[in-house]
């Protein structure tokens, strides 16, 4: 049976999402702990890589499930065994075709930064603090302008595997929480650290230290020294994942 579960994590301790020998992963968490009640190894797929620090609110995984518990009775029995910065919150039957990365037709991640003058100590797992005056209209003009198709060689890591670096961001949208703002990235999908350049980006906008229409040269140049810093993995959570242009239509609504 092809099984569909939903999974939130505090990344802080993991080094990353994806399985690595000899490191704290989710992925080898939760394949671990399956592989234990199913008595044979269980192997999942997710619907994004989300780097070390990285969180999610709503990350999708697949697995196949033959084991002697029903699947029904899955959710309880890991909420007992996982550890307490994983929750898997839905656990359902999938079609066989289904899979959690590559029937995605868009993804959000959210990007937190705590406007405040001194850091909320609660929030300083999730956010950057950045207390210098932010110029929000500014951002949303820059991020305007890094919305569509384009060629994003500017804005991932050197280090990414990907040899076709054209994808679609959707839209960028800000949401003031005061002291925080919130930075909502929607896209087809993502390069490596391609989120955590485009708000370092925007950052620098919002500062007075690049123009917003300038971010148009940014894409056209395809050299990642011509973007902004990359800014740290904690203020950043895989948000949403989208299996239905319909249900990726209404998130962008609810931001509009």
């Amino acid at each position: 049976m092809n099984l569909r579960a939903t999974v939130a994590y505090d990344g802080t301790d993991f080094h990353g999402f994806q399985r690595q020998p000899g490191l704290r992963t989710v992925q080898g968490v939760l394949e671990e702990c399956l592989s234990g009640l199913a008595g044979r190894p269980v192997g999942i797929a997710g619907a994004g890589r989300t780097d070390a620090g990285v969180h999610a609110r709503a990350q999708v995984i697949t697995f196949e499930w033959s084991g002697p518990m029903p699947w029904s009775r899955l959710k309880r029995v890991l909420f007992h065994r996982l550890p307490g910065d994983v929750v898997v919150s839905e656990i359902e039957p999938a079609p066989p075709h289904f899979h959690a990365r590559f029937s995605a037709v868009g993804k959000c991640y959210r990007y937190t930064v705590d406007r405040g003058a001194f850091p909320d100590v609660f929030s300083r797992r999730y956010a950057l603090h950045e207390p210098r005056p932010l110029d929000l209209s500014a951002m949303a003009a820059g991020a305007r302008e890094l919305t569509g198709t384009h060629d994003y060689t500017s804005f991932c890591s050197s280090g990414t595997p990907a040899e076709d670096k054209v994808r679609t961001v959707h839209a960028i949208r800000l949401a003031e929480e005061s002291p925080l703002v919130h930075l909502y990235v929607f896209g087809n999908g993502f390069l490596y650290q391609m989120v955590r350049i485009l708000v370092g980006t925007l950052l620098e906008v919002g500062l007075g230290k690049r123009a917003p229409s300038s971010l148009r040269d940014v894409l056209e140049a395809r050299d990642r020294r011509a973007a902004g810093i990359t800014v740290p993995a904690k203020g950043l959570t895989l948000w949403e994942v989208y299996y239905a242009q319909a249900d990726l239509n209404r998130a962008l609504e609810r931001f509009s």
